[in-house]
Formats: structure tokens, sequence, C-alpha cells
């Protein structure tokens, strides 16, 4: 006989008969949910951002470290001072050394003038020599001497030029040598390249950082970007600057406007921390998903790099977005 059960039980059984319906139909409802229509492919990713270094050029002690990490930096900003106390002393024995090459420049200059004077002056002489000889009043040998005075004058002017000319290209050296100083203590401050956030604070004041060693690690929050890997036959179909849409874990209901900015093209394993080890045995190509500047910039203050989330990609320029995926932060939008 087969069993039935008792009265007490009817109750029970169908309460979870219910409530397998209702998993099942809520998993199907789900599924039809955030099934994407056709043309539109997705894959998992995590926000991320170039890191920019700031730098020394050459051995300098710090002076002074002006921010601490998880700070926010704009453009041209001071965050590093380095001590330049060698570099001062140098720049005004430089500029001293300007100071005596334009003296000098100055004596040659005026020794061309008196040189110029001479020769006007002993070609006077040259020409009344020759006029007294040929009148029968003077002497072959005055007109000798004046001859022999004037070419001695004319090969002074032309060392003097020369000297002029030595000291010009000497003034433009150590004009060029003090510039060259100045630049010097000016690297010496070390100013934020991007718009970003202190990542790492890698020196402290009285280290000393050597050349191209980095004082600071800055996340770029206008680089902002998502990288999902797609298999073959998805990728395939991507081209450069295809419409996107990106979303993260914590804020599913908005999505964030991008495009395809990079393919890959090799293909790879997918990456051990994308899928599990039987997704991983997979060929996949790695797509790049950029977030627009002017829309990251307008954000900036809530950007976190290293958030899960999904990025999406039209292969098919036509198909449209999903409804879940229509409400699109924009740079007019209010941060919230």
């Amino acid at each position: 006989m087969p069993w039935k059960p008792k009265g007490k039980y009817k109750w029970v059984i169908g309460l979870v008969a219910l409530a397998i319906i209702a998993f099942i139909g809520f998993k199907y409802w789900k599924g039809k949910k955030s099934a994407l229509p056709e043309g539109i492919v997705s894959g998992n990713g995590r926000i991320e951002s170039k890191l920019a270094d700031v730098s020394a050029k050459e051995p300098l002690r710090v002076r002074e470290v002006l921010v601490n990490e998880g700070d926010l930096v704009k453009p041209g900003q001071v965050l590093v001072r380095l001590d330049t106390t060698t570099l001062e002393s140098s720049l005004a024995e430089a500029n001293a050394n300007v100071a005596a090459t334009q003296e000098k420049l100055a004596v040659a200059e005026a020794g061309i003038v008196k040189q110029k004077s001479e020769i006007q002056l002993a070609t006077i002489e040259a020409e009344r020599s020759r006029r007294l000889v040929a009148q029968g009043a003077g002497s072959q040998r005055d007109v000798d001497v004046r001859a022999s005075q004037l070419e001695t004058t004319r090969a002074s002017l032309a060392e003097a030029e020369a000297t002029l000319k030595t000291s010009r290209e000497e003034i433009e050296v150590a004009r060029a040598n003090a510039a060259t100083i100045q630049t010097r203590i000016a690297d010496a401050t070390l100013k934020s390249p991007v718009t970003g956030r202190v990542l790492y604070r890698l020196a402290e004041p009285g280290e000393v950082l050597s050349p191209g060693g980095p004082a600071l690690t800055l996340v770029n929050l206008e680089d902002v970007f998502m990288e999902i890997f797609l298999p073959a036959s998805e990728a395939a179909r991507v081209k450069i600057g295809s419409e996107a849409r990106l979303t993260v874990d914590f804020e599913p209901d908005r999505s964030i406007p991008g495009y395809v900015s990079f393919v890959s093209p090799e293909a790879q394993f997918t990456p051990k921390q994308v899928e599990t080890k039987s997704e991983r045995e997979k060929l996949v190509f790695r797509l790049k998903l950029q977030v627009p500047r002017e829309l990251a910039s307008r954000y900036v203050e809530r950007i976190k790099t290293g958030i899960r989330g999904v990025g999406y990609v039209k292969v098919d320029p036509e198909a449209a977005w999903p409804s879940r995926l229509q409400n699109v932060v924009t740079a007019e939008s209010e941060p919230h």
C-alpha cells in the first residue's frame, strides 16, 4: 500500500512544494531579468586606474612631504620639497661667473672701439706721410713706419674681435650653466602630474632619494577603466571605440558609460581571480573599457579602485541597452 501523509503533515509538504516552486520561479525571473539582448556581451572586472610615481631626478635629501596617504591632489600641486642647499650655492657661483663674463665682454667691446679709433688715426698719419714724401717734404722711412703702425693696429683689432667673440660664447655658456642649475632647483620641488589620490608615501623627511627614486605613488583618478575578458567568439566582434557600460557591485542599478579603448591581439587563459579553474582553461581576450575623462573628473571624490563589477559591450551598434543599464551616470548628474 502506498504511503499517504497524515493530515498534520499535508500542510508542511504543501508549504515545501510551494517554496520550491517559488524558488524556481524566482530563479527563472532573475535569469530573465539579467539576460542580455542579442548584440551585447559582458564580463566580470573591477574598477582600475593608472598609477603615477612622483620621483626625484637626482639624489637629494627630502626636506618635507606635504601630503599623506589618501589625500586628493591636483595637477601642479606641490607634494614634496627636496633640500637644494648645495644647488643654491652652485647657482650663486654660476651667477657670479655670468657677471664676470659680462664684465669681460664689456672690456672687449671697449677695446674694439679703441682699436678702431687707433686705426683711423694711423690711417690718417700714413696718408699724411705719403703726401709729404710726394711733395719732397718727408722721408720714406716715415711712410714705412706709419704703414707698419697701421698694420699692427689692424692686427690688434682682429685680436680684439676674436676676444669679443670668445667672450660672447663664454657668457652664453655661463648663462646656460646657471639656467641648468636653476632648472635642477625647480625639479627639486616635486609636483603632482595628475588629479589623483596618494596611494603610497614612500619617503620621509631626512631620507635621501636615489635618481629616479619615487617619493609618492599616485592613483590617476582621471584615467579610470575596467578590464574584462571575453571568449574569442565574442571578442572578435568588438571594435575599438564600441559603446560600453560599467556597473559596480555596490550600486548595480546605475551604470557608467564608457567605450572600448583596447582589445588584446593575443589570447590568454582567463586570469585566476576571474573565474573557476574550469573556466580558466578557456582562452579569452582582454578588453579595456575606458571611462571618459570628463566623467571621471566629475566624480573624482567618489572613485575607488579595486571595486568589482561587470562590464558590458555592444558588439552590434544597433542593439538596445536593457532597461537596467539605462540609468546612466553623466557629467551633469549630482554625485550621491
